[in-house]
């Protein structure tokens, strides 16, 4: 069970990453999108570093998490992110939250609850085999690739949910790379070193980030947020069940996962139409039709 708070310690360092990140990001040009001009803007202010040095410790917290539990525990976990990434931007911009935001923290949590309570995930021993890394590298390229091309063509709150599944998949595929990387560390610690997905989970993680900035920058924190948070974890779950042959329970169990799924959806959307945290969601003063969505 300590994997838990391990999960949650990283959950929480994730949304102080994503509040500062969006403070930094909604200052750079829109001109800057999708250009290593953006990495290079953004690491000359300070609350981006500050946040980069929270997604490191996210990281760490992630990493160790995996090395006690399975995909199938920890990544569910990380859905904690949205509520907290919430409550923080609304401390640090000073919103005060009304009933449908506390009502959709709530609405997460119970189904969180539910479905981890339903799905009593176990870990296994199982690596993936050649076939399997192939496929699963191919189909989320291609789920990424598509998700950006859906973001650079659409309008901004859409823009921010595609970009912001686009982030969420290849955080989950990061993790995926991360859980058999701790594998190997486990079983011989000099291995890792030699390991291919050591360094194929850097490069993963490093545009993973990279596609974090693109969301945070290009659209509004409350459209990016619940699609990344919840992407995220969805995703790492079926990779743990396909790729480590990790378990959870199915037959009649599968209703009320089912149930917790749909109320953790459920408060998502609750909480991306909030109508405070909507009404003081830092823009970006360059883009108009995110002035004008505000405005309305």
């Amino acid at each position: 069970m300590i994997a838990v708070p391990l999960a949650l310690l990283a959950a929480v360092c994730n949304a102080i990453a994503s509040v500062l990140q969006r403070k930094a990001a909604r200052s750079v040009p829109a001109s800057e999108a999708f250009r290593l001009a953006l990495m290079w803007d953004l690491i000359r202010r300070p609350a981006w570093l500050l946040g980069i040095l929270a997604l490191i410790g996210g990281f760490l917290f992630q990493a160790t998490a995996l090395g006690f539990g399975g995909l199938a525990l920890v990544q569910p976990l990380l859905v904690v992110e949205l509520p907290v990434t919430m409550l923080i931007a609304a401390w640090m911009f000073k919103i005060r939250l009304g009933r449908q935001s506390w009502l959709a923290v709530g609405a997460l949590t119970v189904g969180l609850a539910i479905f981890l309570i339903a799905a009593a995930p176990a870990n296994a021993d199982r690596l993936p085999g050649l076939v399997g890394w192939v496929i699963s590298a191919a189909v989320t390229a291609g789920l990424v690739t598509l998700a950006v091309a859906v973001g650079m063509v659409a309008g901004s709150r859409l823009r921010g949910v595609a970009l912001g599944i686009a982030a969420g998949l290849s955080f989950a595929y990061t993790a995926v790379l991360m859980k058999r990387t701790i594998d190997v560390l486990e079983r011989n610690p000099p291995a890792v070193l030699t390991t291919w997905s050591l360094y194929t989970m850097i490069a993963t993680g490093l545009c993973s980030v990279f596609l974090l900035q693109n969301a945070l920058q290009r659209s509004s924190l409350v459209a990016v947020q619940p699609a990344l948070t919840v992407t995220d974890p969805v995703a790492s779950t079926g990779y743990g069940v396909a790729l480590f042959g990790e378990d959870i329970r199915t037959g009649p169990w599968v209703v009320p996962e089912l149930v917790g799924i749909g109320v953790i959806l459920l408060g998502s959307v609750l909480l991306s139409r909030s109508t405070a945290i909507l009404a003081h969601d830092v823009i970006r003063v360059d883009d108009p039709e995110e002035i004008r969505r505000t405005q309305r």
